[in-house]
């Protein structure tokens, strides 16, 4: 049994030794010394020792299951290295290539222009407001002097959910929100996104975007209306732009005007963009009429105000020198890149 036992020993040695991947070791390790291995087959005719025996034998056993162990976890080893070296050589690196340059997101123009408007109105000393695209008809337009019937709301092309609920038409909503819920002195912007049901062409579309200026103090005039225009005029199209006011008329404010700005393609002369006449129209505006001072709990007595609006995408538009307001909205990556 000796002999046999030092015999399992070079045979799994010398086996060991030539061992090219893992499969076979383990394949090997079970042959030697799994439950029907050879060595396991070997000890269980221990039985037929003798009592003097028995002791040679279970050393010469052990020292033979010690040997198998130790060089299984060598070979393990070795072909663990051999592994890795493989991979390194099959996975070279080379640091000298040049790396790849990620493409930076930019920002969309109509973003641009928002952000560029809110910043000279809250260096204006403004606070930005915001409230719900879906809205009360109350707050669309009651509370803005336009009772049911008025004709003004055929104008609106308003979005109805249902006799009381309606898509926003303007953010003005947000200003009758903001009165009922705070007390003068009052100075916001209320940025959003609104609805209309108006056809899609090159100048209008159902969904696009708003910014609207709310002013409430004791004192206000329209001179000061005026003024606020004219800086934000200025911020946005540049220090030689000039602006003219023109009569017009507004349920929601008293007296209104629309806002023209000395246009930006000639300076004034007359070109193109603003059809030969030195002028491009831009917003709304005038001074806060008394009954919407008085439907959000603000006396008209003791209180002024004036308010404005004015659509984003014709301002973007202004700006970028865009002649179709649809490609603001068709994703195209060709004309996004530009800006």
């Amino acid at each position: 049994m000796k002999q046999q036992l030092e015999a399992i020993r070079k045979d799994a040695l010398e086996k060991l030794s030539k061992i090219s991947n893992m499969q076979e070791l383990e394949e090997l390790k079970v042959s030697f010394l799994g439950k029907k291995g050879e060595l396991t087959r070997i000890l269980k005719g221990m039985g037929a020792l003798t009592a003097e025996e028995r002791p040679i034998i279970g050393q010469v056993a052990n020292d033979v299951r010690a040997a198998l162990e130790e060089g299984i976890v060598k070979a393990k080893e070795r072909l663990g290295k051999a592994i890795l070296n493989e991979k390194l050589k099959s996975e070279v690196l080379d640091v000298t290539m040049p790396g790849r340059i990620q493409a930076l997101g930019k920002k969309h123009p109509l973003t641009s222009t928002l952000d560029e408007i809110k910043d000279i109105f809250l260096g204006m000393g403004y606070e930005i407001a915001e409230g719900p695209e879906v809205e009360l008809d109350y707050n669309n337009f009651e509370a803005l002097n336009i009772p049911k019937n008025h004709p003004a709301r055929d104008t609106q092309d308003t979005f109805y959910i249902n006799d009381s609920v309606v898509l926003r038409t303007h953010t003005s909503p947000v200003q009758i929100r903001h009165m009922q819920a705070h007390t003068p002195p009052i100075r916001i912007i209320c940025p959003g996104r609104v609805y209309r049901s108006d056809a899609v062409d090159a100048t209008h579309s159902p969904v696009f975007h708003q910014v609207e200026g709310l002013v409430v103090d004791k004192g206000v005039t329209m001179g000061d209306l005026v003024g606020t225009l004219q800086a934000f005029a200025k911020g946005v199209f540049g220090e030689h732009t000039r602006i003219r006011l023109r009569p017009h008329h507004f349920p929601f404010t008293e007296p209104s005007a629309e806002v023209d700005v000395s246009c930006w393609g000639c300076g004034g002369s007359g070109c193109r963009i603003c059809k030969g006449e030195g002028w491009v129209e831009i917003l709304g505006a005038g001074m806060v009429h008394s009954n919407v001072l008085r439907e959000c709990g603000i006396d008209p007595d003791i209180y002024s105000g004036f308010a404005f609006g004015l659509g984003i995408e014709r301002i973007a538009m202004g700006k970028y020198g865009i002649d179709d307001l649809r490609l603001l909205y068709e994703n195209d990556m060709r004309f996004l890149k530009q800006f």
